[in-house]
């Protein structure tokens, strides 16, 4: 993927902090959360309010049986002891989820349910759909498990669904291939579930990755020596082996599942899942507390079921060489691979209140279990006494006052941990769950612009222009320096037919240092910061997403927004964006701002914003005051047998709808006889125009020839406010 990545500071008069070209509505209160926290919290923003209100909230579901094996109803909140880390905590909420209510009642009257895995638009009606109802999610891991374990597993959800479903279940169908897709909803729909598993089938999913043939079974570890042979990664394979993307796909299931009231069972398929030493451990934490927050239960069934371990491995591993055939290390190295791969579900299911199934045939089995432990079910909340953010283990117990009775409910979670406490691992996933999400982050004022501008017939550069309020911002003081240090990050993904996100077709990711002295913090601080980068992308639409982080306070904002990249039409002639500005400044290094680019790709030699050693500064808001030059920037395209020297441009003006000014026409200001392209540069004072609201239009025209074309722009004048601009700070 090649890009151009520019990183400067710009002095800036053009919006006040905060302004931002993308809003967000509060996410939905969660349902289960209704009781008031011990503390009272500070006054502040509504949204703010009800985040910090409720984010400390811990609930744990308890299962008590009898003697019997059957569940105790009726017990009250003062006859159970909740505690944590040894401490007694107090429980705040109570609920007890009377599953065999409905299943008694059985199939009669029975309606249709429909719960969306996913934001809970209605809290209390969702509330009310799934209050004594047993939530079921049948998770498929294609990527680990081959085609005959594959239809094992089909053949035992549809089985289920056919002889143990009962009027209390609502089932819900996920899998994860070559991406993580939700086939079903949360349904009583015998039916449409059993449509739903049947598309998991070989051939029936084109976007599910078929494994077979890509890799040798997860635990059957090869001994041969390397051959040297040529070896291509694709993307398929990549989600294969990539231990990482498997357990985030667990991590956002169970973030979908967070507002959704009461327990969740999460039953996953796998044949196994491998870690590569330590360095999957902060993924698998991260799955494990996703799923505590969420209040889910894994349950994970290793597909291989009970195996007879062959001697040096199955027929499609290769035989060993060496000494490792005489020695029985081949041997070692296989049954060790083969319990590292279970390791990781049998992790899973313990810390999260679930089981393990790793040596059966029969998953019946599974399936009783799951609808045993969840048949009726406690549903305690507490806030925790222990106030610190260190992101450690707490363990939980729950003791009850009632004679002859068995309680089983998870043993802990992770606490939450505060972003100066984060590891290298914590910082990127934090990025990359912002980047999933599908709420916009608005911690950090943001303010982002694109444009086009074309390289080739089938290459278009889109530059990205980012500007954050340099007051906004939190400066570290360092021997008499302030620094501060930024994350960004941006996708662009292919818009498919159905409207659905496909694969990411740009990916930019940078890390910007700023070093100031004092007295040139003093001049940056009431202006702002601009981050440019961009990607080269083919015609076709595209949704962008950009993302920004500080990294004193982890503070995160987000802006999204569509790309219509047009096909060339090389018979026309054609514009690129109107690119309006304030600041050309020459092209030099600073010391002051220090960028590091991550991941490869090859990089443009030059910017088609830069022209004879200079570069346009995009204005991102396009608010300018009169007191300002502003400069205009824009190609055109040339079709077959048009001179370039012909050309001639200029620019129109129109205020309320209405002509009021125009610029003379000019000539070229740079042409480039091989890709047929010519790039005009105007600029003029805008002292001599009145404030207000403007689209300006650029028009070039074929001095003497038939060929003509326009493209506007937009941007807002204020009155000048007296004071003259500063200079702008160096940039890199």
């Amino acid at each position: 993927m090649r890009r151009f990545v520019a990183v400067l500071m710009v002095s800036s008069l053009l919006a006040p902090a905060g302004v931002t070209q993308s809003q967000q509505q509060p996410p939905p209160v969660n349902p289960r959360q209704t009781p008031t926290p011990p503390t009272q919290q500070k006054p502040g923003a509504p949204g703010e309010k009800v985040i910090r209100a409720y984010s400390d909230l811990v609930l744990i579901d308890v299962q008590v049986t009898g003697r019997d094996g059957k569940p105790v109803k009726g017990l009250k909140p003062e006859q159970f002891t909740l505690l944590e880390d040894g401490k007694a905590q107090k429980v705040t909420s109570f609920d007890y989820y009377d599953i065999e209510t409905i299943e008694t009642a059985g199939a009669q009257d029975q309606k249709p349910i429909l719960v969306s895995l996913g934001v809970v638009a209605q809290p209390e009606k969702v509330r009310a759909m799934v209050k004594d109802r047993r939530l079921i999610v049948l998770f498929y891991d294609i990527t680990s498990m081959q085609q005959d374990e594959l239809l094992r597993a089909i053949e035992a959800g549809q089985k289920y669904l056919k002889e143990q479903m009962t009027a209390a279940d609502l089932v819900g169908v996920v899998a994860f291939g070559t991406r993580f897709g939700i086939l079903a909803n949360f349904t009583n729909d015998r039916e449409y579930l059993m449509g739903a598993i049947g598309r998991l089938g070989p051939g029936k999913e084109s976007q599910l990755a078929q494994p077979g043939e890509a890799a040798a079974p997860a635990g059957e570890e090869a001994v041969t020596e390397d051959t040297g042979a040529a070896f291509t990664p694709d993307e398929t394979e990549f989600n294969i082996f990539n231990t990482d993307r498997k357990l985030a796909a667990l991590e956002g299931l169970c973030s979908l599942l967070r507002d959704i009231p009461g327990r969740k069972s999460v039953i996953q398929f796998a044949g196994g899942i491998t870690q590569t030493g330590q360095e999957n451990r902060s993924q698998l934490r991260s799955a494990v507390d996703a799923a505590n927050r969420a209040n889910v239960s894994l349950y994970t069934v290793d597909t291989r079921g009970l195996q007879a371990a062959v001697p040096g491995g199955e027929a499609n591993v290769g035989a060993a060489s060496g000494t490792a055939m005489f020695s029985g290390a081949s041997v070692f190295r296989q049954v060790a691979s083969r319990q590292d791969s279970r390791e990781t579900l049998s992790t899973l299911a313990s810390d999260t209140g679930g089981r393990s199934f790793l040596d059966t045939g029969d998953f019946k089995e599974v399936f009783q279990q799951v609808q045993e432990d969840a048949s009726g079910y406690y549903l305690l909340g507490y806030y925790s006494s222990n106030n610190k953010k260190d992101g450690k283990w707490r363990d939980v117990s729950v003791k009850l006052n009632a004679p002859g009775v068995k309680v089983r409910h998870r043993e802990g979670y992770f606490a939450p941990k505060e972003y100066g406490l984060f590891t290298t691992e914590d910082r990127e996933r934090q990025l990359e769950e912002a980047m999933r999400a599908e709420n916009p982050r608005v911690e950090l004022p943001l303010a982002v612009d694109a444009a086009q501008f074309r390289l080739s017939e089938n290459e278009v550069f889109v530059p990205v222009a980012a500007k954050l309020a340099a007051r906004a911002l939190e400066w570290a003081q360092k021997r008499g320096r302030h620094e501060a240090e930024f994350d960004f990050a941006a996708e662009a993904r292919l818009v498919m037919a159905q409207g659905q996100a496909g694969p990411a077709m740009g990916v930019l990711r940078d890390t910007v240092k700023v070093k100031l002295e004092a007295e040139r913090y003093q001049q940056v601080a009431q202006r702002a910061i601009v981050y440019q980068g961009g990607f080269i992308l083919a015609p076709g639409r595209y949704r962008l997403k950009f993302l920004a982080r500080e990294n004193e306070t982890g503070r995160i904002g987000t802006f999204e927004q569509e790309l219509a990249i047009p096909a060339r039409q090389a018979e026309q002639m054609e514009l690129s964006t109107v690119l309006l500005s304030s600041q050309i400044e020459r092209v030099v290094r600073t010391d002051e701002v220090k960028m590091k680019a991550l991941g490869a790709g090859e990089k443009m030699t030059r910017s088609p914003l830069e022209m004879g050693g200079e570069r346009i500064i995009p204005s991102v808001t396009r608010v300018f005051t009169t007191q300002q030059r502003l400069y205009i920037f824009f190609q055109a395209y040339l079709p077959a047998k048009v001179e370039a020297s012909s050309l001639r441009a200029g620019l129109v003006f129109f205020r309320n709808g209405e002509r009021s000014n125009e610029t003379p026409l000019v000539t070229p200001a740079e042409m480039d006889a091989k890709a047929r392209t010519v790039a005009f540069r105007i600029s003029l004072p805008l002292e001599k125009l009145a404030p207000g609201r403007y689209v300006v239009q650029a028009v070039v025209v074929q001095a003497g020839g038939e060929h003509a074309a326009f493209a506007r722009g937009y941007f807002a004048l204020r009155p000048a406010n007296g004071t003259k601009p500063a200079a702008a700070a160096p940039s890199m």
